[in-house]
């Protein structure tokens, strides 16, 4: 006589838990919210930054406020006369950089200015930019570049 044993399955489900997925997903895009810089600024001014050999990285980039010079874009690929610009705005004039550069000293002691200078921009213009920011008191300036390839 032969006795057959039945195997009992189990009634019980191993479902993952999804009660707390909600709150991973929030933070996480809290997370990346907080976290990404975007890109604020609409160039208005041509820009090629010169070579340079002997080049250093600055680590805390939101402390650096960037100024460009150079010959202002106009419709198609024409350039017009030299201008500055300081975040999205052409800055009508160079006297007004003193103030500027001034009231964001005072918001954060510690920025830095860096200076992205079209390679082909005439020096008197840089020359009077960097005379403004003397007077306004900012002393940490920085010259943007570009690494010079090796040929």
């Amino acid at each position: 006589m032969s006795v057959r044993f039945k195997k009992k399955s189990a009634k019980t489900k191993q479902d993952i838990p999804t009660a707390s997925l909600p709150d991973i997903v929030f933070m996480l895009l809290i997370f990346f919210m907080v976290s990404t810089v975007l890109r604020e600024v609409d160039l208005q001014v041509r820009v090629i930054l010169p070579d340079a050999e002997a080049i250093q990285k600055i680590e805390q980039k939101r402390l650096v406020s960037y100024v460009y010079i150079g010959p202002e874009k106009l419709e198609g690929t024409r350039v017009g006369d030299n201008r500055v610009q300081i975040d999205d705005a052409l800055v009508p004039e160079i006297s007004e950089i003193r103030q500027l550069m001034y009231r964001r000293l005072q918001d954060e002691p510690r920025t830095i200015i860096s200076l992205r200078v079209d390679e082909e921009s005439e020096t008197g213009i840089l020359y009077d930019v960097q005379q403004e920011l003397r007077e306004a008191g900012t002393l940490r300036i920085n010259y943007s570049t570009k690494r010079l390839t090796p040929s």
